[in-house]
């Protein structure tokens, strides 16, 4: 594997002739593309990287992948009586990483499956990350460059979305240990902390409010869940433009904390009971 600060600096400089007019480029810089792709197959780069509480995202990274787009053709993909076509070739090697893939699930190369992971018909996009022990429940979808943390379970319908464009937009997020609930959405770079808990159907934007229950103060935040919140799907009453009347529009509400254990599953499952929490 070459060195990683060799390709950063190839991809950018790769990247300023493509800003400069240059309709070469990425064919020129073929194999330093594909190096960093296959790279983010095998978990060696991550579209973004945690130091401490802060994440960084690695905007060479994301343009690699926007670059691989320009440089691959389509084709077919033969999948047993399943006939794809797609510029992207399929991830493999599964046994190897000690992944469990339940037909007809899809993940794409360029994408990394840390061991234990486990894949229901479900779909992960390139650039993605999905670390250990984590699953991917049945029609779930990790978008393109999500970052999902271990032992995360992602319920049925959930859908984390992509952000690979433009470059320097943060990725979603859902750190350690997080439960998201069944057909939960999460998109626009929302940060999702260590075992946090998301209720079905909770909808979150980089817009939408969250609204703090668990003081009378009723704090407004909006792009993250902190640690071990338990959230679940609201709206708020507003009045409609030109006096027609009242509107109501989608927000959530953190109404608890999931209790510190060592047992994560009886944590959650106390979470579950206390607040009467539908996932």
């Amino acid at each position: 594997m070459r060195d990683i600060e060799a390709l950063k600096k190839q991809i950018e400089a790769i990247q300023q002739k493509l800003d400069s007019g240059s309709s070469s480029a990425a064919h020129d810089g073929r194999s330093h593309v594909e190096a960093v792709i296959a790279a983010l197959d095998t978990g060696k780069v991550r579209v973004a990287e945690a130091s401490g509480s802060e994440w960084t995202t690695n905007i060479w990274v994301k343009q690699a992948i926007m670059l691989y787009f320009r440089i691959m053709e389509m084709q077919e993909i033969e999948v047993g009586p399943f006939i794809y076509r797609d510029k992207i070739p399929l991830k493999r090697n599964y046994k190897e990483l000690n992944v469990r893939v339940v037909p007809p699930a899809v993940a794409r190369y360029g994408s990394f499956l840390a061991d234990g992971v486990v894949l229901m018909p479900s779909y992960v996009n390139i650039g993605a990350y999905v670390g250990a022990g984590t699953m991917v429940d049945t029609w779930a979808t990790v978008g393109s460059c999500a970052q999902i943390g271990a032992g995360v379970h992602l319920s049925g319908g959930v859908g984390i979305g992509g952000v690979l464009e433009p470059a320097q937009a943060s990725p979603v997020i859902v750190e350690d240990g997080a439960f998201i609930g069944s057909r939960a959405i999460v998109v626009e770079g929302v940060r999702i902390h260590k075992e946090a808990v998301l209720a079905a159907n909770v909808t979150l934007t980089s817009s939408t409010p969250i609204i703090d229950l668990r003081s009378a103060s009723r704090t407004i935040i909006k792009g993250f869940v902190p640690e071990r919140c338990v959230v679940v799907p609201g709206t708020l009453e507003k009045d409609a433009p030109h006096g027609a009347g009242k509107i109501h529009t989608q927000c959530a509400y953190i109404i608890g904390e999931r209790k510190l254990s060592t047992d994560l599953k009886t944590s959650l499952n106390a979470a579950l009971r206390d607040f009467s929490v539908s996932v």
